[in-house]
C-alpha cells in the first residue's frame, strides 16, 4: 500500500482540516504518514493544497503521482489532474463547481448538500469530504469519529453528532458510487505518533528545560511559539510575543542572563533585525537558542514557500570574531535531538546555538513508532548559590585553561555578576588596552573552538559501504534524498551523505568523508538554493569539489520523481 492523496482549494475551505485529520486517522492506524503542503500568502482565495501520503512502510518524501484528488475548485482539477494516477481518481462536488466532468476518473459527491443534510450547515462539507476519502480506501470510520468527539467535545453532543453524521455520509455515498476504486488499506498495526518538524523543535525546547522563548510572529518560525505557548502552564514556560524581532533576541538574553534557558525563532527578514543581539551574546557570552526557519528572500520573497538560501548568511551573522554552533535537522526526530544539543552547547560553552530549518521541514508531518527522550539529559552548567558559598572571589570573564569562565546566576548568591557590551576585563568592567582584548578574544574564540569542534559529529551515511555514487545533502534534504537512494539502489551502488550538524564544520577523525566522496565516481550536491551554498561551504572547509549540483530555487520543495529526473541528468 503506498497512496498519496491530494486536497485542493481555496484558503478557508477547510484543506488543512482535511488533511490534518486523515493524517491522524492513518498514524493512528498504524500506517506511516508523510505530508506536506503548499499555501499562498493570503487568508482567502487563491489556490492551496494539502498532499497526504500514507503507506504500509517507511515514506519521507512525497510523490508526485496523486491516487486520490479531492477538488474543492475547478483550479484544483486544471492544475492537478494530469499528476493522477493509471488508478487515480478525482472526487467533487459538481454544484459547488458549477460543472460535471465526464470520465471514469471523475466522482461527483455532494459535499454541501449532504452537509446541510446530514450535519445542518454546509461549513461541515470538508468533514463529507474525509469520510468520502476513508470510503474510497476501504477503512473503517471508528477512528474518525473517535476524532470528531474528541475535537468537538467542548461544543457538545449536538455539534458532535451532526459532524458524525456529516462524515458518515460521505463514506456511505463513496462506498456506493466508487464502483471503480482499486484502493485497499494494509491492515491495522500498533498506532503511530504524528508531528511537524516545527512542533519538533518546540518539544525538544521543552524537553531541554527552555523556561523563556520570545518572538514576533513570522511565518514559518510560528509554530514554535505556538507549540510552547500551549505548554505554558504545564511546564512553567514563559512565552512572549515580542513587539519585534530585536526586542525578542535582547529579552531572551536577559531572560538568559537572569539564569534560565531561553529561545528565540524568526525567518530571514526577522534574523537580519537579531544579528545585533547575536553579536551581543557573543561579546557577554550569554547562552542563547536561535530558530531560523528558512523561506525565499530576498525581502519579503516568496513568505509561503521554502528554501534554503540562509546558511552563508548565519554562518557569518554578526559583527565581529566569535563562536557559534549551528544545527539543520533533517526530519522532527533529528530536530528534537538537534535542539537538546543547541540548548547544551550553548550553556556549556556560554555561546549562542542555532537551528536552522526551512518552512519544508518545518510543515512536514512524519510518523514514529516513538521519538526517545530518555537520551535527553539536562545538565546545569551554572553555578548557582551552593556552588559558589565557599569562593571567595568571582569574575564572570576570569581567564580560564579550557575559555569557559564561571557562569553564574545574578541575585543568586552573595557575588556581584557583572556584563557588558564593551570589551572588558576578567571582573566585567570596560577596558580599552590592547593586552586584555588580546586576551579576551583568545578565550573566547581560540580557546572554544577547538573543544567545540570536538562536539560535531560527522554526516549521517545511508546507502552503499562502496558507493560509485554519493548524494550529499544538508537540512531538508534528507528524506528525499534517503527515498532516492533506495530507488536507485535496485541497479547501481549509491550512497547518500546527510549533513545536520554543520558548523563547526565536521572534522575527519571520526568519520573520514572526505576519502569516502573521493573514492566515488559521482558527487552530487542536493540543494534548495541558487547558487550550492553547502557545496561552496564544503569545498572552503575542506577542498573537496563537488561534481555535480542538483539545485532548486522555485520555492517548492523535490518529490520523488522529480529529483531521480534530476539525479538521472547528471549522470547522463
Amino acid at each position: 500500500m503506498d497512496y498519496s492523496i491530494k486536497i485542493g482549494g481555496e484558503a478557508g475551505q477547510g484543506i488543512q482540516t482535511v488533511g490534518d485529520t486523515l493524517s491522524r486517522v492513518f498514524a493512528r492506524s498504524g500506517y506511516h504518514v508523510f505530508t506536506h503542503q503548499d499555501y499562498e500568502s493570503r487568508v482567502r482565495g487563491g489556490h492551496n493544497f494539502y498532499q497526504v501520503r500514507v503507506s504500509d512502510r517507511r515514506v519521507s518524501a512525497s510523490r508526485s503521482k496523486i491516487d486520490i484528488l479531492v477538488a474543492f475548485d475547478t483550479e484544483s482539477i486544471e492544475l492537478h489532474a494530469a499528476e493522477l494516477s493509471d488508478q487515480g481518481q478525482i472526487i467533487y462536488d459538481s454544484a459547488t463547481l458549477k460543472g460535471k466532468h465526464a470520465g471514469p476518473q471523475f466522482l461527483d459527491i455532494p459535499f454541501r448538500a449532504l452537509a446541510v443534510e446530514h450535519g445542518g450547515s454546509s461549513i461541515m462539507a470538508n468533514t463529507v469530504a474525509t469520510g468520502a476519502i476513508l470510503g474510497m480506501l476501504g477503512m473503517e470510520m471508528d477512528l474518525l469519529l473517535h476524532i470528531i468527539r474528541k475535537t468537538f467535545h467542548k461544543k457538545g453532543e449536538e455539534i458532535i453528532g451532526q459532524n458524525t453524521s456529516a462524515a458518515m455520509a460521505g463514506f456511505d455515498v463513496a462506498v456506493k458510487q466508487c464502483l471503480k476504486c482499486s484502493f485497499s488499506a494494509s491492515e491495522r498495526t500498533e498506532p503511530k505518533m504524528l508531528i511537524a518538524g516545527v512542533d519538533a523543535v518546540g518539544l525538544g525546547a521543552v524537553a531541554s528545560g527552555c523556561k523563556f522563548y520570545a518572538a514576533y510572529p513570522m511565518t514559518p518560525s510560528t509554530g514554535i511559539m505556538n507549540y510552547l505557548a500551549g505548554k505554558e502552564k504545564e511546564f512553567g514556560i514563559v512565552v512572549e510575543q515580542a513587539e519585534d524581532e530585536i526586542a525578542a533576541i535582547n529579552m531572551t538574553l536577559g531572560a538568559s542572563f537572569a539564569g534560565v534557558r531561553a529561545m528565540t525563532a524568526s525567518s530571514g527578514g526577522g534574523f537580519a533585525l537579531m544579528v545585533e543581539g547575536l553579536s551581543l551574546a557573543g561579546i557577554t557570552e550569554t547562552p542563547i537558542v536561535i530558530g531560523l526557519a528558512q523561506r525565499p528572500g530576498p525581502a519579503t520573497g516568496l513568505p509561503t514557500r521554502t528554501e534554503q538560501g540562509e546558511l552563508q548568511f548565519l554562518i557569518s551573522a554578526g559583527h565581529g570574531e566569535f563562536p557559534r554552533v549551528i544545527f539543520a535537522p533533517g526530519d522532527p526526530e533529528q530536530a528534537v535531538h538537534l535542539t537538546h544539543r543547541a540548548f547544551d552547547l550553548a550553556e556549556k560553552y556560554q555561546i549562542p546555538a542555532c537551528i536552522v530549518f526551512d518552512q519544508y521541514l518545518g510543515d512536514t508531518q512524519w510518523t514514529y513508532r516513538e521519538i526517545d527522550l530518555k537520551k535527553l539529559v539536562n545538565i546545569d552548567y551554572r553555578l548557582r548559590a551552593d556552588a559558589l558559598k565557599d569562593v571567595a572571589v568571582y569574575k564572570r570573564y576570569a581567564y580560564a585553561e579550557n575559555g569557559i569562565s564561571p557562569l553564574a546566576v545574578p541575585g543568586d548568591s552573595k557575588h556581584l555578576v557583572v556584563a557588558d557590551s564593551d570589551e572588558h576585563d576578567e571582573e566585567g568592567h570596560i577596558i580599552e588596552d590592547a593586552e586584555t582584548r588580546n586576551r579576551m578574544v583568545l578565550k573566547r574564540l581560540y580557546q572554544k573552538i577547538p573543544q567545540i569542534r570536538q562536539e560535531i559529529n560527522p554526516p549521517l551515511r545511508y546507502g552503499a559501504e562502496v558507493p560509485d555514487v554519493v548524494l550529499i545533502g544538508w537540512g531538508s534534504t534528507y528524506g528525499i534524498m534517503r527515498e532516492a537512494v533506495d530507488v536507485l539502489s535496485a541497479t547501481r551502488a549509491v550512497a547518500l551523505l546527510h549533513f545536520s550538524e554543520l558548523w563547526p564544520f565536521p572534522g575527519v577523525d571520526a568519520f573520514d568523508y572526505i576519502s569516502f566522496l573521493k573514492n566515488a565516481g559521482k558527487t552530487i550536491c542536493i540543494e534548495q538554493n541558487a547558487t550550492g551554498q553547502f557545496a561552496r561551504l564544503m569545498k572552503a572547509e575542506t577542498g573537496f569539489e563537488i561534481s555535480s549540483g542538483v539545485y532548486r530555487f522555485d520555492g517548492r520543495p523535490f518529490t520523488v520523481e522529480a529529483l531521480l529526473g534530476e539525479i538521472h541528468a547528471c549522470l547522463g
